[in-house]
């Protein structure tokens, strides 16, 4: 490299930083975000996995987080002799769903399978055991569950960066030829960035489509089947996709008068109100959409987004096109134009970042205890840097430096990108990891379990609660004959108290999900040896109330 030039030397630096930076990218992208790559988690069953239960349900109850949406032919469940115990098409009701069994199956251990798809659009799958009578030998689904295939996941990853890397390459580009371009200088380079920019959010917006097919069900990159493509194009996350690609197309008309000359105000309001629009897609198809406070998060999260795509779609605009070329009293005047835009933009990041790390983090030893959390704090350590750098540029606009001495300015706004490119790839993975208040329930609902059965001189009736602890609890209830037959019940009625700390009876609402089976959710404020009472009604006259003593932790 003797014979290299200066300017050729800068080039190949460059050459090899963007390569440097591209492989930091990839390797983020493709590095395992954890063992959860769902983000509904099972919460209980009925039965409970592992238990004996001494004669054979008349159906499998899932009870999820938040609510899920059927994967055709992957919820199953296998007999002890490896056939289908399965009957019929399970149903779904919110995070609740109701698998029919034959009731006449023989002893032994059964294999439930389930894969299904979380309200956030992301398939969650599992399997658990239960057994009839004595456990057995687990039988095999020798069907075809749908695992995840590890290069579609990472090609979701992918596309969803394409996805974020386009949206501040249009974003950019429009918002400084509107405002802050000067007159003199052409236009061509933005405008094709900017069309790199508009073309790669719709080319991410149809991969992600069509990858959400073999993702959901769990096959090869190419599987993709018309029926599969219709379960996608009518959930909400294929809605949300659909009317991105409408508001691009209609973006598409207005942006080019815009990237060949000014334009009038109305052209810029409406180009506002479609940006604001399409912004709104994104959340509408993730995390925010099945968060505890679903309306908040969909507008902090555009407000995420849009804060993101300003301040990063300015810099690749200050740095590619404006620093070069502008000239001191052109420059002079935008700067701090676009320092006043940067302070406005990072501000809205910080606070929509906090608001979201709130909802979807939960509580604080969730930032160092799950996946989701050491991103968001290995996001936030990048942010910090990259506010520091962005401080320095800023000072240097406010001392008149960097009109006249642009090149320190440049190298900065350099490291700011090189940097921002990094969180992109991180965001690209965290949104498709399980948001810790997710895995939070998943290890509370492991922690505990309480099983017994109670005679009255009517029924045999079985209780089952879970986690058993201090906290939201669910209970199933199963009334049997007192030959083990499954007994239709007209009403039930259940309360729960704790004498030894005062508190009195509390009502358990249950929802009768099959003739011989409730269930319900309570709050239990204390740990402690519970009292519940249990009253089945299974005529017009004849009742009778079990108790029995529940001990949670």
């Amino acid at each position: 490299m003797t014979g290299m030039t200066a300017v050729h030397r800068r080039r190949f630096a460059r050459l090899a930083a963007a390569a440097g930076l591209f492989v930091t990218v990839v390797a983020l992208l493709l590095a395992p975000a954890g063992p959860a790559s769902a983000h509904a988690v099972l919460n209980s069953s009925s039965p409970a996995a592992s238990t004996v239960v001494p004669t054979a349900p008349a159906e499998v109850v899932l009870t999820f987080s938040e609510a899920v949406r059927k994967v055709p032919d992957r919820i199953r469940v296998i007999a002890p002799d490896g056939s289908r115990a399965d009957r019929g098409e399970p149903s779904f009701t919110g995070g609740v769903v109701n698998i029919p069994v034959d009731a006449a199956g023989g002893n032994g251990t059964y294999l439930v399978t389930y894969r299904v798809i979380s309200a956030d659009s992301h398939p969650v799958s599992g399997a658990f055991t239960y057994s009839v009578g004595a456990p057995s030998e687990p039988p095999v689904d020798t069907g075809d569950g749908g695992r995840e295939n590890a290069v579609v996941a990472n090609a979701v990853k992918v596309a969803k960066f394409l996805g974020y890397a386009g949206l501040l390459l249009v974003v950019g580009p429009a918002l400084v030829l509107a405002l802050l371009w000067p007159r003199r200088l052409s236009r061509a380079g933005p405008a094709r960035l900017a069309w790199v920019g508009l073309g790669l959010v719709a080319l991410s917006t149809v991969a992600a489509i069509l990858l959400q097919v073999p993702y959901t069900n769990g096959g090869g990159l190419f599987e993709i089947t018309g029926d599969g493509l219709s379960l996608v194009l009518g959930s909400a996350f294929g809605a949300a996709h659909l009317v991105r690609l409408g508001l691009l197309a209609a973006t598409a008309f207005l942006l080019r008068p815009l990237l060949t000359g000014p334009v009038g105000r109305t052209d810029l309001m409406i180009l506002g109100v479609l940006a604001g629009a399409a912004l709104l897609t994104w959340p509408m198809a993730g995390h925010p959409a099945a968060s505890p406070a679903p309306a908040v998060s969909v507008v902090v999260d555009a407000v995420h987004l849009g804060g993101m795509a300003v301040w990063l779609g300015g810099l690749v605009m200050l740095a590619g096109f404006l620093l070069p070329r502008a000239d001191e009293r052109e420059l002079g005047a935008i700067l701090p134009i676009w320092s006043r835009w940067a302070a406005l933009a990072v501000s809205a990041l910080l606070l929509a970042g906090l608001v979201q790390a709130l909802i979807e983090v939960a509580t604080p030893a969730a930032l160092v205890n799950t996946p989701y959390g050491r991103l968001v704090l290995a996001k936030i350590g990048l942010f910090v840097v990259v506010i520091a750098v962005a401080a320095y540029s800023r000072q240097l606009v406010r001392t008149r430096a960097a009109a006249s001495r642009p090149v320190p300015v440049r190298r900065a706004v350099w490291v700011e990108l090189a940097i921002t490119a990094i969180v992109l790839g991180v965001s690209a993975t965290l949104v498709q990891t399980t948001p810790a208040r997710s895995v939070s329930t998943d290890v509370a609902a492991d922690s505990g379990y309480f099983s017994t059965t109670v005679n009255s001189s009517l029924y045999s009736l079985q209780i089952e609660m879970s986690p058993a602890e201090r906290g939201n609890n669910s209970v199933h209830f199963y009334a049997y004959t007192l030959d083990n037959q499954p007994l239709p019940v007209i009403e039930w009625r259940a309360t729960v108290a704790l004498p030894s700390a005062g508190i009195e009876a509390i009502q358990v609402p249950l929802l009768p999900l099959t003739d011989n089976h409730a269930t319900g959710e309570i709050s239990l404020p204390s740990a402690g040896d519970w009292e519940l009472r249990v009253t089945a009604r299974t005529t017009e006259i004849d009742q009778a109330t079990v108790t029995a003593t529940v001990p949670i932790k």
